[in-house]
Parts: structure tokens; sequence; C-alpha cells
């Protein structure tokens, strides 16, 4: 009975089992493909690649929170989350850039590029509901830095 069961499949069975695939490229992390008809839009932000960020968009990424010996490292990673999520549910449907968080001392600066749907009324409440109520969740002075547009094609960078 035991001669009968084999212990190793054949050769043939063995290439079968080998799976290989090619190499991932790691240079295309953060990148877009471009698409055929080149329709995708990108706005200024996206179009640069990450190698970019410190040549291009170094006023973007002035953070000191990182730094050797600093301790609010996780806590402004949570913070920046959670104003760009709290920015994008309060201003539903007119935030058309990506939400740019400037912190300098104890001073937050927020930016954004907003689509005009709204009265300046509500505008002008929203800033003031936002201003205030981040002022008082993160403990420090805030202020939005707001431009308005026309039109979503506006903030088209390129096409790729």
């Amino acid at each position: 009975m035991l001669q009968n069961i084999r212990l190793f499949p054949s050769a043939s069975l063995a290439r079968r089992w080998i799976h290989t695939t090619v190499a991932c490229s790691k240079s295309q992390s953060g990148k877009y493909k471009i698409t055929p008809k080149g329709d995708r839009p990108l706005t200024y932000e996206m179009a640069n690649p990450p190698y970019q960020i410190a040549h291009r968009k170094a006023w973007n990424s002035w953070n000191t929170s990182n730094l050797q010996g600093e301790e609010r490292a996780s806590q402004t990673m949570l913070e920046d989350d959670f104003i760009r999520r709290f920015m994008v549910g309060t201003w539903h449907g007119l935030v058309l850039s990506e939400v740019i968080i400037k912190r300098q001392h104890n001073h937050v600066r927020i930016a954004a590029i907003m689509r005009r749907g709204i009265t300046p009324r509500k505008m002008y409440f929203l800033i003031g509901y936002c201003e205030e109520l981040l002022s008082y969740w993160l403990q420090c002075p805030v202020t939005l830095e707001l431009q308005t547009t026309e039109d979503r094609k506006d903030v088209i960078f390129k096409y790729i």
C-alpha cells in the first residue's frame, strides 16, 4: 500500500506550483497613471510627484513635529486628519483642492480653494463656525484662508 503512494509529485506538476511575477516598480508610488485618452484632470498638488515635494511644495510640508525629541508627532498627525475631515464635512461639496494645514508656533492656518456655491452670509457664518470650533478643540488660534472660484475646471493644472 505504501509503495503506491508517491511522496514527491512528478516534475511537470512541480513546475505548475511555482508562481512567478514581474518585479514591482518601486518608483511608481504616488504617481498617477497616464490614461490613453489623456482625460484625467490633475490639480497642482496631484501633478507634482513625491520626489519634488522638497523643491516645488516646500511651503506645504513645513512641519516641525517630527523632529528628534518631539513627543507630539502622532497627535499632530491625528489633528491634521481631523481638521481635513472636519473641513470637507462642513463645506460639503464645496472644497475643490486639498486642505493645506500650516502650523506656525501656536497658530494653525488652514488654506483651501472653494467653489462659489453658497451666499456670502452663509460663507461668513461657516468661516466663523469652523474657526471657533477648531480653536476650541485644538486649544490654539485657527485662521481659515479660503479662495473661491466659479468653476471646478479652474483648479485643473493639467490632464494626463
